[in-house]
């Protein structure tokens, strides 16, 4: 596993689309605009045809997490969609690292993160219309957050409108629960949507 990649705090995500967006990858940069991974959805022909007919919130999905090499970092994947159905996070051997769970509270998303062991290391909670998000550990201390402040500042490279930024506080030294939280946090957007 790249140990590079998950010892960033900043991380700028930015959606691209190939083919008359029919394929869609996202771009990582870090915060000196280096791209440092991708995020890919990886399907077969027969899941990319049934996405055309019936609502992608139905379909299992896989995203895979990349270094800029190509090497695989972690992956997210839910099989088909049930009522209360897992979101599972494994690192780049296939051994599962931990899970997710959405719940909706006041009307508001929250993504639950756990270990493998389903223990809550961390909470995404927050704002989807306003693209405002808090990462807290299970006492509730901050511990990161997601929102789009960036695109101000990137609007002139970045041409997509997907686009958003997770950012770690400086002393969130965890690395072992910082994998599964931030896999979590990158791809809350495809998450959200699903």
């Amino acid at each position: 596993m790249n140990t590079d990649f998950f010892n960033a705090n900043s991380y700028f995500i930015d959606q691209k689309h190939l083919f008359f967006k029919f394929y869609k990858y996202h771009q990582i940069y870090n915060e000196k605009r280096e791209c440092i991974g991708l995020i890919k959805q990886r399907s077969t022909f027969r899941q990319t045809i049934l996405r055309s007919v019936f609502s992608e919130n139905l379909l299992p999905f896989i995203f895979e997490i990349r270094s800029c090499n190509g090497a695989l970092l972690t992956s997210i994947s839910r099989r088909w969609f049930f009522f209360k159905s897992k979101i599972i996070i494994q690192d780049s051997k296939g051994k599962q690292i931990g899970s997710i769970k959405r719940k909706f509270i006041s009307f508001k998303p929250v993504l639950r993160i756990l270990n493998a062991s389903d223990e809550v290391i961390a909470e995404i909670s927050g704002d989807l219309e306003n693209w405002n998000f808090v990462i807290s550990d299970p006492s509730h201390n901050q511990i990161g957050s997601i929102d789009k402040n960036w695109i101000i500042a990137m609007k002139e490279l970045f041409g997509s409108t997907d686009k958003y930024n997770v950012i770690f506080e400086e002393d969130y030294i965890d690395k072992k629960k910082k994998i599964a939280i931030l896999s979590s946090a990158i791809i809350i957007y495809m998450v959200m949507k699903k």
